[in-house]
């Protein structure tokens, strides 16, 4: 067995280990990441990355298929479009083998080594990695802990064959006829909507009251006309039990207790995510856990002296901008910076048909937490830009706190504002008023005026509504 000794140890190339492992070459650290697939993680390989790209293609799809209709208000027909899945994920592929190329090239620019194989922990300082050419023991002073997490499979619903986690969807070749989704959370909807775009005739069972349960219900009520509008079927306070791959149905019991079930092809499980800490030897380890999550403080340290642990391992929120903040943090600390998290909003977006953006402290958040607030809510409606996007359903709300106007928490849903989300969070980070986004010029015509408006209304001042 060779051993391997080096200064900083990551277990995990995904967002958050090839961040720190990046950042800790950069800094002079001798530094080892180990990854048993491609550099990138679960968001690069199978999950952030490649579900947008599916889900960028059933928007062009679909946007085809409305003109083909004759549909369009904007005088534009073609003929019936067609889809080629086959061809589509192979263009899938290629953005992710871009991307996990230029990951392996940064790591090698920053001195990294990489190692290849599934790592099991001997104890704090030591793993064992199997690799291609036979075990390889690695010797480290400090160990980072970032092997992610995995999806969860319903005891009645365990993965394979026709029943597929968010990974196996994104890799079909053909659209199936008929799809379930069970669970309707952000990864159930994002790609339940897209295969609905792109010809499935898609049913979503959801065990809670409403979809996106854990998302603000104003925000989400955009997303559910949406739904019904593209004719995907939502059953709440619905349980999945099983599915019998003989006749292609899946069981399952309604919100008044009845047995019923559906004719399927594919059956897309999407209950959540648990951070990946079994069967690589942490039993080996000290550890405090806070229920399936490795437990750390404000600066990523564990219960033991030398180990780190970051993003979804750590439990939620499971982000990969939180886990590539937490790794670039750890890296800095290893090297002898002085640097804890005390970030005050971490921005969270759905995308989704229309998209949810959610940024510090909902109205709810606060009003739980005791502080008196006041908000303003602006349309897109009365956006300019929204109409020419023939989108303008979904909102801009800001809430501040009523004593000095100091922004708390900035949501939004429609079309395309993910890419406000970063606004949003420096807006909180800077500790802004809301004086100071109602005097800053916004361009026009852009949607991002509507935060402008939405400020200047929890003023009691809009000019536009």
């Amino acid at each position: 067995m060779i051993d391997i000794t080096c200064q900083l140890l990551v277990i995990g190339a995904g967002p958050g280990g090839y961040v720190c492992a990046i950042r800790a070459g950069q800094l002079g650290l001798d530094t080892v990441i180990v990854e048993a697939a491609r550099p990138g993680g679960t968001c690069l390989n199978v999950g952030c990355i490649p579900s947008k790209a599916m889900i960028h293609a059933a928007d062009e799809f679909a946007r085809l298929g409305h003109f083909a209709q004759g549909a369009s208000p904007l005088g534009i027909t073609t003929a019936s479009p067609a889809i080629d899945l086959a061809r589509t994920v192979e263009w899938k592929d290629g953005i992710v083998r871009r991307l996990t190329g230029g990951v392996s090239g940064l790591l090698k620019k920053a001195g990294v080594k990489q190692v290849e194989g599934w790592a099991r922990f001997r104890d704090g300082k030591s793993v064992v990695v199997e690799t291609a050419t036979g075990p390889q023991r690695i010797l480290a002073e400090t160990v980072v802990i970032a092997t992610g997490s995995e999806a969860v499979a319903l005891p009645g619903l365990p993965f394979g064959g026709d029943i597929l986690s968010s990974t196996e969807a994104l890799s079909l070749t053909a659209v199936p006829e008929r799809l379930a989704v069970v669970g309707a959370g952000y990864i159930g909807l994002e790609l339940g909507t897209a295969f609905a775009k792109l010809g499935s005739n898609v049913t979503i069972l959801e065990a809670a009251g409403r979809i996106l349960p854990l998302w603000d219900a104003e925000l989400t009520r955009p997303v559910a006309r949406r739904l019904e509008k593209l004719g995907i079927a939502v059953h709440l306070d619905a349980k999945a039990d099983r599915y019998a791959e003989n006749t292609r149905t899946l069981s399952f019991v309604d919100a008044e207790g009845s047995d019923r079930s559906i004719a399927v092809d594919k059956v897309l499980v999407t209950v959540g995510r648990r951070p990946a800490t079994r069967a690589r030897g942490l039993e080996e380890l000290d550890l405090t856990l806070d229920g399936h999550a490795i437990a750390v403080d404000e600066h990523c340290r564990t219960s033991m002296r030398g180990v780190y642990a970051i993003g979804d391992v750590t439990g939620e929120p499971m982000l990969a901008h939180r886990a590539m903040a937490q790794g670039e943090m750890v890296a800095e600390i290893v090297a002898g910076h002085r640097r804890a998290w005390d970030k005050r909003a971490i921005p969270a977006v759905c995308f989704t048909d229309p998209e949810i953006v959610s940024a510090g402290l909902s109205p709810t958040d606060a009003q739980k937490a005791g502080i008196d607030i006041r908000t303003g809510v602006f349309p897109f409606q009365a956006n300019g830009r929204a109409m020419t996007l023939e989108r303008d359903d979904g909102f801009v709300r800001i809430v501040a706190r009523a004593g000095d106007n100091v922004i708390l928490g900035i949501q939004a849903t429609g079309v395309q504002v993910s890419e406000m989300a970063s606004y949003f969070a420096h807006a909180i980070e800077m500790g802004a008023r809301l004086e100071d986004v109602a005097a800053t010029v916004h361009a026009h015509p852009t949607q991002g005026e509507a935060v402008q408006e939405a400020a200047m209304r929890a003023l009691g001042h809009a000019l536009h509504v």
